[in-house]
């Protein structure tokens, strides 16, 4: 509720929070701010295509730390990042005057043109993360924009090896790659991909996703679940003709489409070996789990897998300016580089000044504060939480994750695993109920877990500099949350 909330106050790190009362806004601009959103008690008419155009969401019009305030004054712990982006809360003093100070220096080039010192130095800074593994940088504006980068580069590698007839892509069912034709091809989730698909490539094929939850036998181990899933890829590889392949395109850890799942063990040494057998790449879309999100700044690095090509976005910029990047390894900037020296390929803001300087700020927050190992420290904690206060509901089927990034898969029957239809609408119906003021917390909802279409889930991304209170306030109120959708 409003009277209980915490506060933001620095203690050691920029705008670190720690559990403070805080008085309901009463101020001048909470109540300007709820005026100007009402008239005659009605909300105003507006010109934004919003996602529901009858219904248009809160309107936020502070942002502090962990804390987004409404134009009705309630104030609302972002536990989500929105969509796992903003990873240092919100309204961080070094971000901004990075942002300030690169636009005294130079706003825009055009980077078929030119380049600048930001854009080079945040290109370095990402290949000397991967130590040296991924040589090139090609930095996008979202991550489905590094998505479609991804795609064409993989295209173009073959055809400079000279073999164009690789024109495939295999990907998996239940993934989400972003929002654009060529992403949304290549994702394989079944209702957001429907009203599109006459106009999606036939170029693509699906296999079943890693989801020990209910793909997993009784009594098989992880190393035998990832060798199956390896034998289907294998046999697809086969149908559509290994020589025709460009790649395999994946999730390190599946994000909101399946919920949070973290790759079995030795799922992709198993993916990859498949793929060299066959001379295609591995494409590891890590736009949500990068950047620090699981625990490490590249997801991939836990499981001793390093991609052909990687996209990273969310947490690269956390929300400060939009920013996304494609990084590749050397073999392939080899090919380019004895061949045609050029990608076929650029965007108007590619490499744009202020979202590399935001992303470079970001980056050396992280850094500096040493907020790998705060997540590494309180994901033990967090998921300890969760079970304790979540495990034993009958309708909470599944809690999984890895570092600051869960998924709560929520079913109708606990025993069979059976899920809510979508008709229900019950993760969306969740994250409502949540925004209210008796509950004030952003939970993120998402659809069709179970099969493409029914199954629900919440997912949790929380800024990766909170602390232990406020990992309690996260569970604590995801729990009341839960229990006034569902019952106790």
């Amino acid at each position: 509720m409003p009277g209980d909330i915490e506060t933001m106050t620095t203690n050691g790190h920029h705008d670190m929070p720690t559990t403070k009362p805080l008085p309901p806004q009463t101020g001048t601009t909470a109540q300007a701010a709820a005026a100007a959103h009402q008239t005659n008690g009605t909300t105003k008419p507006t010109s934004v295509l919003h996602a529901n155009l009858n219904s248009p969401p809160p309107k936020i019009v502070s942002a502090q730390g962990n804390y987004l305030t409404t134009s009705t004054g309630t104030q609302i712990f972002d536990a989500t990042g929105g969509a796992a982006v903003s990873c240092l809360g919100h309204n961080h003093p070094h971000v901004k005057k990075a942002i300030i100070d690169q636009l005294d220096t130079v706003e825009y080039t055009y980077s078929p043109f030119f380049t600048t010192d930001t854009s080079e130095k945040l290109a370095e800074r990402l290949t000397k993360s991967t130590d040296g593994q991924m040589s090139k940088a090609f930095i996008v504006s979202s991550g489905s924009e590094a998505i479609e980068a991804a795609l064409k580069l993989a295209r173009q590698y073959f055809v400079e090896k000279g073999e164009p007839q690789r024109t495939r892509f295999i990907a998996r069912e239940q993934s989400y790659h972003g929002n654009t034709l060529g992403a949304l091809g290549v994702g394989g989730h079944k209702a957001r991909r429907k009203i599109y698909e006459p106009l999606l490539n036939e170029n693509v094929s699906f296999v079943s996703p890693p989801y020990p939850y209910r793909g997993m036998r009784d009594g098989e181990s992880e190393e035998a679940y990832a060798q199956r899933l390896g034998e289907e890829l294998e046999a697809e590889f086969q149908r559509v003709g290994p020589g025709n392949v460009c790649a395999f395109v994946a999730e390190t850890m599946s994000g909101l489409t399946l919920g949070a799942v973290p790759p079995p063990k030795t799922y992709l040494s198993t993916m990859k070996s498949i793929c060299t057998k066959h001379g295609a790449l591995l494409i590891l879309d890590e736009v949500m789990s990068g950047m620090g999100r699981t625990g490490t700044l590249h997801a991939w690095t836990q499981d001793s897998v390093v991609p052909h090509l990687q996209t990273v976005a969310k947490g690269l910029g956390a929300g400060y300016q939009p920013i996304g990047a494609l990084l590749v390894h050397r073999d392939v900037v080899d090919v380019l580089s004895k061949g045609t020296g050029s990608f076929v390929h650029s965007q108007t803001y590619q490499g744009h000044p202020v979202a590399c300087a935001a992303a470079c700020a970001v980056q050396e927050v992280v850094e500096r504060e040493g907020l790998m190992e705060n997540v590494r420290a309180l994901a033990p904690v967090l998921e300890k939480l969760l079970r304790e206060r979540l495990g034993g509901h009958k309708n909470v089927g599944n809690i999984r994750g890895r570092g600051f990034m869960w998924g709560i898969e929520l079913v109708a029957d606990k025993p069979t695993k059976t899920p809510f239809p979508a008709s229900k609408k019950l993760a969306a119906t969740i994250h409502a109920t949540g925004l209210r003021p008796e509950y004030g917390i952003s939970l993120l909802p998402g659809g069709g877990v179970a099969d493409g279409i029914d199954g629900d889930v919440i997912m949790l991304a929380p800024a990766y500099n909170i602390t232990r209170e406020d990992v309690e306030v996260i569970v604590e109120r995801t729990a009341r949350v839960v229990e006034g959708v569902l019952g106790g």
